[in-house]
């Protein structure tokens, strides 16, 4: 037992010797890299070389020679604290734009031959539009001249039938005229109710026909032409009706759309509705009416 005590207590001890040389030898360590490890404020100047004190460009001898009586003693010069200057608002900058680059003129050369070519091509454009104005002006003073001319020549021959006429009125009213007229006998030719200033000597009254009412849509075979030797206006109506071959049946005046009630007029009018024909292959009876303007031709 007490072998084992003392066993125990040997192994601490080697354990204490151990640490304790350990911590000897780090000691030993530190202090040895300490004059390493600090840094001098300020830090030592480099070694030079001992120069001899004195004037760059004065010396002989080998001895030093003494201070100088007339030796200027040198100012110290204090540095004048430098001015800095206030420091200026910056301004803003203008944004200049870019001029424009101007395009190099080009010289053109010509040819002589083609400017003497294009200036005798403006010359004969020139001539010849004054050639055409001139025939313009020519034609304008022609045509006015004309127009005048014939303008004289009417007012003439109104003149002269106008004097015409007033010297047979005159003849007339005294019995002095020789008669109007081409049937060889004398006296004026003409209608007894006519007008004795007009230069018709026998009138003729035309009218057309025109179909309307129920006949409307039936087709003409033939409408014949209406010619009556007076002097009456006016327009007559006729109810007519035709039967399936397109013959006229029946052919009566009706005062409904009629403008005239001549008799003359109307007895024209029923005869020659009589004698219109329809196309065929209608109804037995289809009735209508016929419309006629009589004019003064």
């Amino acid at each position: 037992m007490d072998d084992f005590i003392s066993h125990q207590k040997q192994q601490k001890d080697k354990e204490r010797s151990l640490i304790a040389t350990f911590v000897f030898h780090f000691i030993l360590i530190v202090l040895a890299m300490l004059p390493f490890m600090s840094y001098q404020i300020p830090p030592p100047g480099q070694e030079g070389i001992l120069v001899n004190l004195g004037l760059p460009d004065v010396g002989q001898g080998d001895e030093n020679a003494g201070p100088a009586e007339t030796a200027e003693e040198e100012e110290e010069t204090i540095p004048e604290e430098e001015v800095q200057p206030e420091p200026q608002p910056e301004t803003p900058r203008e944004e200049t734009k870019p001029e424009p680059v101007k395009e190099k003129e080009v010289i053109k050369t010509e040819d002589p031959e083609a400017i003497a070519l294009r200036r005798k091509k403006e010359q004969e454009k020139k001539a010849q539009e004054e050639q055409e104005r001139v025939e313009r002006e020519e034609a304008r003073k022609k045509a006015e001249a004309d127009a005048k001319k014939k303008a004289e020549a009417e007012a003439e021959a109104r003149r002269k039938a106008d004097a015409q006429k007033t010297k047979d009125q005159i003849g007339g009213l005294f019995g002095n005229g020789k008669g109007k007229g081409n049937t060889g006998k004398p006296g004026n030719q003409g209608d007894p109710g006519g007008d004795p200033n007009s230069d018709i000597l026998t009138g003729i009254s035309t009218g057309s026909g025109k179909v309307g009412g129920g006949l409307g849509s039936r087709g003409v075979s033939s409408s014949p032409k209406v010619t009556d030797n007076s002097q009456k206006q006016g327009t007559v109506v006729l109810e007519v009706c035709v039967d399936g071959d397109g013959n006229v049946t029946s052919a009566k005046y009706t005062q409904r759309g009629s403008s005239t009630t001549d008799s003359q007029l109307v007895s024209v009018a029923e005869a020659n509705a009589r004698r219109w024909k329809f196309t065929p292959g209608g109804p037995d009876k289809q009735c209508g009416t016929i419309t006629y303007n009589f004019k003064l031709q």
